[in-house]
């Protein structure tokens, strides 16, 4: 028996969960930063973007 709170090792668990989501999507940010910034200005065009664009896109904030 344990003097711990039936929910604390749930809350420990939703922590490591929100740690892996974040890298997750850092690292989902990182690839689609990449994959655009190797494209050609005319092939962003085609897409209806600019260079400037790539950073607010990988962000997810567009």
């Amino acid at each position: 028996m344990t003097n711990r709170p039936l929910g604390a090792g749930f809350r420990a668990t939703r922590v490591l969960a929100e740690i892996v989501g974040r890298i997750a999507a850092w690292n989902d940010a990182r690839v689609t930063r990449k994959a655009l910034s190797q494209l050609s200005d005319r092939e962003l065009d085609d897409l209806g973007l600019v260079r400037g664009d790539i950073d607010e896109i990988a962000s997810g904030h567009r």
